[in-house]
């Protein structure tokens, strides 16, 4: 059985497949530490301050991170610790999942579309649809034998935390608090725990180059131990430093979509570490197939014009699968 996951090998050096060219590599040392980013108390007794600061950080930054956000400190352990487990499997058994078909359910993969790309990703991943739960957890794996009751519970935390974010993002915006979510329709969930292996060559690749997420809503669980995520702020990468207890929230496309550009869709990436792996577990809600994307009638209804012509989700999925990460921003397709 041929190896097709880079946490099985053993490197000195990357090999040629995943170099970046020249004029696209990280440029670790033009990076700054990102020191004002929002940190939102979820606990704060005052709801309207909550939602102010939610729109404030959607507005100039595309993410922000909370806390006090009701999933506990046990379920984050738990998940991170299972998830570790994970991908320390031997690789015959980690193996029995693996799928290069961006359609399978549940599947291993590595790097982000290897059917497309023309350089590697130094990623491993295990991609799981998590909603409903009873449909899919029959697929997920079986080793360890406390993975399917860990994630379990923390998806339906998750879940729980993602709509409430969203009432508080709709509330931001002047609408409703289910406005959005009634747009969106009976969301999807998916989660892709990420594995970084340590890499020889860091300032070679990436471990995802820079994107845009097309779901609604990101919540991202980082290791604390080791830093990657960067994200794109007034022209310039700025490092993320993991906060204890957080979770860092993206604003997807859709949301840009339907705020009608006022939120954006925030460009992150993922870089390596040449001394030691990162783990984080990202959390997707993702809108129904069949919900139309259009930005609501209060936000255009005072002559300002409909930025993207109204989509499906499902077409807007497809077109984002079918070429690479790092193509270009998806939802320009869909401008008027």
């Amino acid at each position: 059985m041929a190896v097709k996951v880079i946490s099985a090998g053993q490197f000195s050096s990357i090999p040629v497949s995943y170099i970046r060219p020249e004029s696209d590599r990280p440029k670790l040392f033009e990076v700054a530490d990102c020191n004002n980013i929002p940190v939102i108390d979820l606990g704060c007794k005052d709801r309207s301050l909550i939602v102010r600061q939610i729109g404030d950080a959607c507005r100039e930054y595309g993410f922000f991170q909370v806390i006090n956000h009701g999933v506990s400190k046990a379920a984050t352990d738990k998940i991170l610790g299972v998830a570790h487990e994970f991908f320390g499997l031997p690789v015959e058994e980690k193996m029995k999942l693996y799928s290069d078909d961006p359609s399978r359910t549940t599947r291993l993969s590595t790097s982000f579309n290897v059917r497309k790309e023309t350089v590697n990703n130094w990623r491993d991943y295990l991609r799981l649809h998590c909603y409903p739960l009873d449909k899919y957890v029959p697929e997920w794996p079986s080793t360890p034998s406390s993975f399917k009751d860990i994630v379990s519970n923390y998806c339906m935390k998750v879940r729980q935390l993602g709509f409430r974010l969203q009432e508080d993002i709709s509330e931001s915006l002047g609408l409703e608090k289910d406005c959005l979510k009634n747009i969106l329709g009976e969301q999807g969930q998916h989660m892709a725990m990420n594995y970084y292996p340590a890499c020889p060559q860091p300032e070679l690749t990436y471990g995802l180059p820079a994107h845009t997420d097309p779901n609604s809503l990101t919540i991202l669980l980082q290791d604390l131990q080791v830093a990657g995520l960067q994200v794109l702020k007034d022209g310039r990468w700025l490092a993320i430093k993991p906060h204890p207890n957080a979770f860092v929230i993206n604003i997807g496309d859709q949301i840009q979509a339907l705020s009608n550009g006022k939120y954006k869709s925030v460009w992150h990436r993922a870089v390596v570490n040449a001394d030691k792996p990162r783990l984080s577990v990202a959390s997707f809600l993702c809108p129904s197939d069949a919900a139309s994307i259009s930005a609501p009638k209060a936000l255009t209804d005072r002559g300002e014009r409909s930025i993207y012509r109204d989509f499906t989700y499902a077409e807007y999925y497809k077109k984002f699968w079918s070429g690479n990460l790092d193509e270009g921003h998806c939802l320009e397709l869909f401008k008027n």
